[in-house]
């Protein structure tokens, strides 16, 4: 019984890969709507940062991580001025120079990374 409550597929709708499948083959079973997505055709269109998700360098989706891909880009420049700091202990003026930053954003920076 598909969503019309009626039993008959509703003219134009979709149908998932495996159902198409079942309808050429001639087999009986039939396939639910909301088959498994192994079996549904998916479009990999990406975004504005990338035109594929299946190859965005991205380490998470721009979508699922708070702050979007801004947030994304941040964490490697943090974790550089972390290093930068600690282990050839260049001033926060360089560092903020350097980075295009300001001196207060390069203090939030080493605040938020203290152990």
């Amino acid at each position: 019984m598909n969503g019309n409550g009626n039993g008959h597929r509703r003219a134009g709708a979709q149908t998932s890969v495996a159902e198409a499948e079942a309808n050429q083959t001639g087999a009986a079973q039939r396939v639910r709507a909301d088959a498994l997505p192994e079996f549904t055709r998916y479009r990999d269109e990406g975004c504005d940062f990338h035109p594929s998700c299946l190859t965005c360098p991205l380490p998470r989706c721009r979508y699922d991580e708070p702050g979007g891909v801004r947030a994304l880009l941040n964490l490697g420049r943090d974790r550089e001025i972390l290093h930068l700091r600690r282990r050839q202990g260049l001033p926060v003026e360089t560092l903020a120079q350097r980075y295009g930053v300001s001196r207060r954003t390069v203090f939030r920076i080493l605040q938020r990374g203290k152990p």
